[in-house]
């Protein structure tokens, strides 16, 4: 798992698994403690299991107690999958793909 910064956004890439959690939570709190809003850009997130996903949506729980907010964006087919069928979905907040002509 790769964790890189722009600004107000982390760009994580590779697995997003049980081994790269720790990283990511505490990437994921750093920044949410520096920025009102983060986004976790998924796009280069080769596949994602369930514990990941349940660091994900505590960290939006958290950032919603303390104001602030964390959007997911470029959710792939297989992160979208396993959030619908975990109904972690419902936790967390995954922006919007414009729609393709």
């Amino acid at each position: 798992m790769d964790i890189t910064t722009d600004g107000p956004t982390l760009v994580l890439s590779g697995d997003l698994d049980g081994r790269s959690t720790t990283r990511v939570r505490a990437a994921l709190y750093d920044h949410l403690a520096e920025h009102p809003h983060v986004v976790a850009d998924m796009s280069g997130v080769d596949s994602v299991d369930l514990t990941a996903l349940r660091v994900l949506a505590m960290a939006s729980r958290a950032a919603a107690r303390e104001g602030h907010h964390l959007t997911l964006r470029g959710c792939g087919p297989a992160v979208r999958r396993m959030l619908h069928l975990s109904h972690l979905i419902r936790v967390v907040d995954v922006e919007r793909e414009p729609a393709r002509a």
